[in-house]
């Protein structure tokens, strides 16, 4: 697999429109702090991490009545240009209704965070 953030967020996206309640995918870090990040911003019911000899992560998603509460997962920077950006240049998503998601020096966090801790990096995805 050469993109696993863009697998995860097109799982996510896949199971969103089809009201899936939960989806299992392969674990790594990255993906768990990015499914971690979308579950304390409320796009998430709930993220576990399962398995002992091959984890797997577990991932619960959130509806309003027939509805995803996710509208939107767009990946920004790809394994063939990254997008790398200053802590000044931070986007907003949405006027700030959305999340841009930055893998940092200091982990992967999102962009209002950076912001706040003046910190520039990679920026990973948008989600709204």
């Amino acid at each position: 697999m050469t993109d696993p953030i863009s697998d995860l967020l097109t799982r996510i996206r896949n199971a969103n429109r089809a009201l899936l309640p939960a989806i299992e995918l392969p674990h790594s870090r990255l993906k768990e702090s990015i499914a971690r990040i979308l579950q304390r911003e409320g796009y998430l019911a709930d993220c576990a991490v399962q398995g002992a000899p091959r984890k797997r992560l577990r991932l619960k998603l959130k509806f309003q009545g027939r509805k995803g509460v996710i509208e939107g997962l767009r990946r920004i920077s790809t394994p063939g240009l990254r997008r790398y950006v200053g802590a000044r240049d931070i986007p907003r998503v949405l006027g700030g209704m959305g999340v841009a998601i930055l893998s940092t020096p200091r982990g992967v966090m999102t962009g209002t965070e950076a912001r706040k801790q003046n910190l520039g990096g990679e920026v990973l995805c948008y989600v709204w």
